[in-house]
């Protein structure tokens, strides 16, 4: 079930299933990716209870035998619409004896859309530990924006813009597995606080993986137009910025809690880089917002 929600200028559509967003619009426009198949069907998926991929899709956990594909499981479920309003939409997706065969925990997943500005959306987690032991997950997101957004543009006319000028080296990603490698890196910035898209870095690499990015703000704007978005994510140590290979027309920016299994990373869940522990009967909240410019 598809719910619409808008405030006159900025306009958002959200599928139920895996409570992913499938429009995003303003100033006659649509920012968000479409999901045309020639390239990637999907659009925004959710990500939890893991960030990218485990180690052959598993992994040990003090609860027993994890079983997750890549991003995780909640993108795959259908989400329950609790509330919605004119601007805002709040959906929950609770532990089955479905999930346990993959993650082996009780809790719920709770999110929200809510547009807090003329063309802010803000877009909100809420994880409950509904079980008897420590809820290990990280959570994520996985938006993808038209770039171009004009026919007259193209993708090298967009940049990634930075709150200040600084050094990047991104992990490699091994592309068999999936997992990251953070002892052979490439660098992605130096001393700089723009970087020019192109479709080459997306072809050797895949991913960037970018870590404590400066004020957990990142802009991406078309130097012909100055149209784009910003996305703020204070609460998210990792930003993970992706286009599919084959120079598609657009490209992802990933808030994210946590990454990939990193090749120099056991198999115990646990030990993810990003993981949190959430105590029996806690909430936890992470949030972050897209500007539409």
């Amino acid at each position: 079930m598809i719910t619409h929600i808008s405030n006159g200028t900025i306009s958002a559509s959200i599928d139920s299933f895996g409570a992913q967003l499938t429009s995003l619009s303003a100033h006659n426009k649509e920012y968000l990716w479409q999901g045309n198949p020639q390239w990637w069907s999907g659009q925004a998926p959710i990500l939890f209870p893991i960030v990218g991929t485990l180690r052959n899709d598993q992994a040990h956990s003090a609860a027993g035998e994890v079983k997750l594909g890549r991003h995780g499981l909640a993108r795959r479920f259908e989400h329950t619409l609790l509330s919605s309003d004119e601007t805002s939409a709040q959906y929950e997706l609770r532990s089955t004896e479905e999930t346990r065969k993959q993650f082996p925990y009780d809790f719920v997943l709770r999110m929200s859309y809510s547009l807090i500005g003329p063309t802010t959306l803000e877009q909100r987690y809420e994880v409950e530990n509904t079980g008897t032991v420590e809820l290990p997950y990280t959570v994520g997101a996985h938006p993808a924006f038209n770039a171009p957004l004009d026919e007259e543009e193209t993708f090298e006319d967009y940049e990634l813009k930075f709150a200040r000028a600084w050094s990047y080296a991104s992990p490699s990603l091994d592309h068999e597995s999936g997992l990251l490698d953070f002892e052979h890196t490439w660098e992605v910035l130096k001393n700089a606080d723009s970087f020019s898209l192109t479709h080459d870095p997306f072809r050797e690499h895949d991913t960037i993986v970018f870590q404590d990015v400066p004020d957990n703000v990142v802009t991406l704007q078309s130097k012909k137009t100055s149209h784009g978005m910003r996305v703020s994510f204070k609460g998210f140590n990792y930003l993970g910025v992706w286009s599919e290979m084959h120079d598609a027309p657009f490209v992802a920016i990933e808030p994210w809690m946590g990454c990939a299994t990193a090749l120099d990373e056991d198999d115990m869940f646990e030990h993810k880089r990003g993981m949190e522990l959430l105590a029996p009967g806690v909430t936890a909240r992470r949030a972050f917002t897209i500007e539409l410019l």
